[in-house]
């Protein structure tokens, strides 16, 4: 979709989906709804209803509190109902997709405003709206607001708030599901806060530890802790960082037993308020990094019926102990080694990788959240579920992010100049077999400001081993230009063995790093290609003279090209290489390539066919002796110092930088010496860890910054002293800004060297 009005060319039928008022206005208990009559929903676990059935009356309007893909994707299922949508926006989501995907869209300032929940609900209700979807982030899973929102008399999207704080206190929870018969990890989950206490606590339950934050979620405030003599350390970090994401409270932490190789398996389930509760199948999520998810898969790999029955069978219980309404995820941790699993937490919301589970079970779980708000009972049973999973095969989602795995997958941002999905994606469509939610179209910028994701690629096939290769195809026609992203690395996870197989678990990426990362070096042919779509005519004319004019065959006439391949670790010391062309007549090349360390290799008899100019990048298509490749470059020279040129060739991308010529070099630019340590990303810092003056060993903590929601540790490359510290906490600074000045002691004077 190459336009924001795209995303509103949807199917309006005139059927209205029914909502009743809240609780607060028709005189119910908090937590309870009213609902439209519909048909008995048999053979799904009970829990006592939570209403009687009175009249329905029409969702009207729909408010989605939430950003980017999510606000796309809930306003894709509202649109088709027919219900009228309304989206918010903030500054730097000024030009986003969501802002523009509804007729109404309301601006709330500063980057932050997503979060002000009173002026949400506020600006709600003066429009009249009579529902509040509150995504799957940001406000889905805060009580007090669910409550406040059925307060001001508009409909609640979502769990009761009840529900809520009973799951979203780790500790609470933990209690709850052990007198509901769920299994937990061993731990300790209570009150006692002191350091002390908690660490005498590790010490009965044995190291490794793992501290995580009662308010936890996507790995933040939360440690593995391996010694004795680290907990303390460890401990203070994980309360900051827990503190900073969660705020008053974050800081109380569980201590449970951490199990060494652990498969994180979670069950999608949904609740009515007439007492139903099903479960539509598992995910496994375990390829993670920084405890965060990068890719699932439904159903998961290698579990026997008796173990996936009895998640399943769990996950109800969990949601029964509470009066669960509406969409959740409880989330296990099953130990690879005994086969046993364990509760770890329930998420209050739809997840970000629910449209794996939408694939399996062929059902829009979206469309479900609204109706079961409306009142009205499942529109499915656990048996027809159940059915229907073994008629749809397998389904994997990867998330598609902006950030490079190479660099312990730090986030990055920046504009997307060039952005291809893979042909016949489908969007929102739980019948797609590829599918697309994206919150970013060419020519977006992925801010900084938010997590870092631009899309997520859902590909369903008949079995696992089809989900796969459908996977990988469709990641190797996926072209991203602009930020960096995993792609590359998605690519090389769809073909490692173990994850083939099935032989999972949440250190899986430590565990298969050297193959993950290994170098790759890049072939003659994607320097000649480069070269040839470089040429300043098209291809079937001979190359021009210094004026443009033609030159005759007689004395072939040729070009150099001299690149710098762009590791994707962000080191500058890529391999050079040097391509000569020479055009031998129309449409016919050679090309000479020289590369360090190597013997010069010449290609004759290139025959490349009338290159297609298109609105980002060229084509290029070239008859080699044995082979016809083709390729798409794309220019970018907005990347700050440097002429790009990305290859994508055989469904890989090679990221290259453009050489000036010899004389250029020699004109006497200045070069910026190195001054230090630099931000790799954009940022704001959060603390400067040491003191101007200060002598430190290489690693050393120098400043803790945050980018993307996520915190992040700059140490010391070197051993050295301090001589300036450029920044001061809550500073907002760009990739490349210098945060820390370094003196290097020499052995020759007492006088200090800049480096």
């Amino acid at each position: 979709m190459k336009t924001a009005k795209r995303h509103m060319r949807l199917q309006q039928p005139s059927r209205r989906l029914a909502i009743l008022p809240t609780a607060a206005t028709a005189g119910l208990a908090p937590g309870t709804a009213r609902f439209s009559a519909s048909p008995a929903t048999p053979n799904a676990t009970s829990v006592p209803p939570a209403a009687t059935a009175t009249a329905a009356k029409p969702i009207t309007s729909l408010l989605i509190a939430n950003r980017g893909e999510i606000a796309l994707r809930i306003n894709h299922t509202a649109r088709r109902l027919g219900i009228e949508t309304t989206t918010l926006f903030t500054d730097p989501d000024r030009n986003s997709q969501h802002a523009h995907c509804s007729p109404n869209a309301i601006p709330l300032g500063a980057a932050a405003g997503y979060l002000d929940g009173p002026r949400i609900i506020s600006l709600a209700a003066e429009r009249g709206i009579r529902a509040l979807h509150p995504g799957y982030g940001f406000l889905s899973e805060n009580a007090s607001f669910a409550d406040k929102v059925k307060d001001a008399g508009i409909a609640f999207v979502g769990p009761p708030g009840g529900a809520m704080l009973a799951m979203g206190d780790k500790a609470r929870s933990k209690v709850l599901m052990e007198e509901a018969g769920v299994p937990c990890v061993p731990g300790y989950h209570g009150s006692e806060q002191s350091a002390g206490a908690l660490k005498e606590k590790a010490g009965e339950i044995g190291y490794p530890v793992l501290l995580k934050s009662v308010r936890g979620g996507g790995g933040k405030g939360m440690r593995i802790v391996e010694t004795e003599e680290e907990f303390e350390g460890q401990l203070e970090s994980a309360r900051m960082e827990a503190q900073a994401s969660f705020g008053e409270g974050g800081e109380v932490m569980l201590v449970e037993r951490y199990i060494g190789r652990p498969r994180h398996v979670e069950v999608q389930v949904f609740a009515d308020t007439h007492g139903n509760v099903v479960a539509l199948g598992e995910r496994d999520c375990s390829v993670q990094r920084r405890h965060q998810k990068i890719l699932e898969e439904s159903p998961a790999p290698n579990l026997s019926e008796e173990v996936r029955q009895g998640l399943w069978s769990k996950a109800r219980d969990a949601a029964k102990a509470v009066g669960y309404v509406g969409a959740g995820t409880v989330e296990f941790i099953l130990d690879v080694d005994s086969g046993r699993f364990f509760f770890m937490e329930m998420n209050t919301r739809l997840q970000v990788e629910h449209p794996v589970t939408e694939a399996v079970c062929g059902e829009d779980l979206v469309e479900w959240q609204l109706r079961i708000a409306s009142g009205e009972k499942l529109p499915k049973t656990q048996e027809e579920i159940e059915k229907r999973m073994k008629e749809r095969g397998w389904a994997i989602e990867a998330r598609i992010y902006a950030e490079s795995p190479e660099r312990g997958f730090l986030p990055d941002s920046g504009k997307l100049v060039h952005l291809k999905t893979p042909p016949g994606a489908q969007t929102a469509d739980p019948d797609a077999e590829v599918r697309i939610d994206a919150g970013f179209v060419e020519g977006d910028t992925v801010t900084e400001a938010y997590d870092g994701m631009i899309a997520k690629l859902i590909v369903r096939g008949r079995d696992r081993e089809e989900a796969i290769r459908k996977t990988e195809q469709a990641l190797k026609s996926y072209e991203v230009v602009g930020p960096s992203t995993n792609i590359e690395f998605l690519k090389k996870l769809c073909n490692s063995p173990s994850f083939v197989e099935g032989d999972v678990e949440t250190g899986f990426i430590d565990k298969h790093r050297k193959q993950l990362f290994a170098d790759e070096m890049v072939k003659d042919e994607v320097f000649i290609q480069a070269s040839l779509g470089l040429l300043e005519a098209s291809p079937g004319q001979q190359l021009g003279g210094p004026h443009g004019e033609p030159l005759g065959f007689a004395a072939p006439t040729s070009r150099k090209f001299e690149y710098r391949v762009l590791p994707p670790d962000g080191t500058a010391d890529g391999e050079i290489v040097n391509v000569v062309v020479e055009q031998d007549g129309p449409a016919l090349y050679r090309a000479l390539v020289i590369r360090t360390g190597q013997k010069e290799k010449l290609y004759e008899n290139l025959v490349s066919e009338a290159m297609k100019p298109e609105e980002k990048g060229r084509k290029v298509m070239t008859f080699f002796p044995t082979s016809r490749l083709e390729a798409k470059l794309v220019r970018d020279t907005t990347a700050t110092g440097q002429d790009r040129v990305t290859v994508f060739q055989l469904g890989g991308k090679t990221e290259l930088a453009l050489l000036p010529p010899s004389w250029v070099a020699k004109t006497g630019a200045a070069k910026m010496d190195e001054v230090g340590v630099t931000a790799p990303m954009p940022c704001k810092v959060l603390r400067n860890e040491v003191e101007e003056g200060q002598k430190v060993t290489k690693g050393t903590p120098l400043v803790v910054i945050e980018s993307m929601k996520m915190e992040t540790v700059i140490r010391s490359p070197q051993d050295g002293i301090v001589r300036k510290l450029a920044h001061k906490e809550g500073d907002i600074c760009k990739a490349g800004t210098v945060l820390v000045l370094f003196e290097e002691e020499t052995s020759d004077n007492n006088q200090a060297t800049r480096i």
